[in-house]
């Protein structure tokens, strides 16, 4: 599924809008650098949130920016990271489609594009092959490496195992229909409240500013700290061969998703705070929808490397990591994963 659009040479306003509405449309020899056109979507969804200064606030307004934080951190969190890119649990078809749509409206593209490049990451951890390596500034690793021409399309030899779905290739190509209608929703529901109760103080332009811009917008840079900043801040665990820290402040904005060096230690795993006192809802939530069925075959920690973590401890830095020096032979960046 997608077009082949050529993209050498100056390229068309027509030929852009292509690459708007089918992402995988970019398969000919992408140039390096940032397509400053192509990105002008991401850049005004940061000129919308000005928005709140014309629209004004109203708790039903913020209730929902939070919910649909929440709902969708969850689904990124849960399923195109833990799910789609490690596969730490099986799940129906159905339920991997409604959580697949759910992430998709986070607009963060669809569930092959996310899992292809995050198993990247992890193969390639801190070398010149990561895309979000943070040798290579923190504005590259946190939001740069996204706009770049050369990581647009979805690398398909990655993510073979999800190519057999027809209707998750059709979210990856077309990732922006889920955000368009969430959006739209959100505005024809503002003004539904705004009808029938006028006490609410919200209206459809407020609730769409509120619901999708906003919390989209923090949704955004909450999941892009973990590539940036917990490769920067934090506590090291395990020797793993790359920068990877435990971050209590990033596991909070993303749901567990900070416990990173535990992460990169034993990627296979559902849960990233790998002891009790490290909170991880999103192994909670997926604890409880286990308990009813909708997913099964949760992949534990095994004892060992829970007995690693115990011997070892946790240090800013540890002196005779590789991390200083990674390299793609490093086996801890493989193994486990």
């Amino acid at each position: 599924m997608g077009t082949s659009v050529n993209t050498r040479g100056a390229r068309p306003w027509w030929r852009t809008l292509i690459l708007w509405i089918d992402s995988n449309s970019v398969v000919d020899n992408p140039k390096e650098g940032i397509d400053y056109v192509r990105i002008l979507p991401f850049i005004g969804m940061h000129l919308m949130c000005f928005g709140v200064f014309w629209v004004g606030v109203s708790p039903i307004a913020v209730g929902v920016a939070i919910a649909l934080y929440l709902i969708r951190m969850f689904a990124i969190t849960g399923f195109y990271h833990r799910y789609f890119s490690h596969r730490a649990f099986k799940t129906s078809r159905l339920v991997q489609f409604i959580f697949a749509v759910i992430g998709s409206s986070s607009v963060q593209r669809g569930p092959m594009w996310w899992a292809a490049h995050h198993r990247g990451h992890h193969r390639h951890s801190d070398t010149e092959l990561d895309p979000h390596s943070p040798n290579s500034g923190f504005w590259r690793s946190h939001v740069l490496w996204f706009l770049q021409q050369e990581n647009f399309a979805t690398r398909q030899e990655r993510v073979r195992d999800w190519a057999k779905f027809p209707e998750l290739r059709a979210l990856d190509s077309y990732d922006l229909l889920v955000p368009v209608l969430l959006a739209v929703s959100l505005f024809f529901f503002g003004g539904w409240v705004a009808e029938q109760f006028p006490a609410s103080g919200t209206s459809a332009a407020q609730m769409l500013i509120w619901g999708f811009f906003v919390s989209t917008v923090a949704l955004y840079h909450g999941t892009f700290t973990i590539n940036s900043l917990a490769h920067r801040f934090g506590r090291r665990r395990y020797e793993t061969g790359d920068t990877s820290r435990n971050n209590a402040l990033l596991a909070l904005i993303t749901l567990g998703e900070g416990w990173h060096n535990n992460h990169h230690r034993y990627p296979a795993s559902a849960r990233q705070g790998f002891y009790w006192w490290e909170y991880d809802i999103t192994y909670y939530l997926l604890r409880l929808m286990a308990a009813v069925g909708l997913i099964w075959d949760i992949r534990p920690v095994p004892e060992r490397v829970l007995a690693q973590g115990r011997s070892q401890g946790q240090t800013k830095d540890r002196p005779n990591d590789q991390a200083a020096n990674p390299t793609p032979n490093n086996p801890v960046n493989h193994s486990d994963s």
